[in-house]
């Protein structure tokens, strides 16, 4: 199990398939917003359709530039894009990664390789990423979505308590404060980029 700061970077394992092993012989230089180089195979990098559309251009760069993608976040797709495109790799494998590859992330990780897979336009990432965020926001409270979401509150408390006697039912299930803490105090790191209640 990965650590919180270790979201799993998948190995390429080619199981002794000639073909796999010749389709990831060409080797592509990605070039990131904070001036680093990470060297992926094609057969990677090509699920990514932005990458595809560059090479299918016939643009024949040293280095494929990401302006819009760090280190730290293009690690973390690297490692997705490696599981994915590896033929030897099992289905059910590539969900246990999955499920491991979000499980664990913090919030501010999430939105980070949410926004690189737009811009990388690898759909099925940012569905996973998605669709994890979505999970997490079940039953929170509006200010926990403001605080994760940098939302301005802009209702007054009279508005704000309208809302809430017209439309009840969006507050059914809505997670109190006490139970928001606990859930801090038992899994710290998935908050730990996100600003506390206490600092408004």
């Amino acid at each position: 199990m990965a650590t919180p700061n270790e979201i799993p970077v998948a190995e390429t394992i080619d199981n002794g398939n000639p073909e796999a092993s010749e389709k990831k012989t060409r080797i592509l230089t990605l070039g990131t917003s904070d001036d680093q180089e990470f060297e992926v195979p094609e057969s990677a990098a090509v699920l990514s359709v932005t990458i595809k559309h560059i090479l299918e251009d016939g643009c024949e760069l040293r280095k494929i530039p990401l302006p819009v993608v760090d280190g730290r976040t293009l690690t973390r797709i690297i490692g997705y894009l490696t599981k994915h495109s590896d033929g030897g790799v099992s289905e059910e494998e590539k969900r246990n990664f999955d499920e491991e590859f979000v499980a664990r992330a913090e919030m501010s990780v999430l939105f980070d390789v949410v926004l690189a897979a737009n811009y990388l336009d690898i759909k099925d990432l940012m569905d996973l990423v998605c669709q994890e965020i979505a999970d997490r926001m079940q039953n929170k409270s509006v200010k926990w979505v403001r605080k994760t979401f940098c939302i301005e509150n802009d209702f007054t408390p009279e508005e704000e308590k309208k809302i809430k006697e017209e439309h009840p039912w969006a507050w059914k299930d809505v997670e109190s404060d006490e139970e928001e803490k606990k859930i801090k105090e038992e899994y710290p790191w998935a908050w730990k980029d996100v600003e506390s209640d206490d600092d408004d």
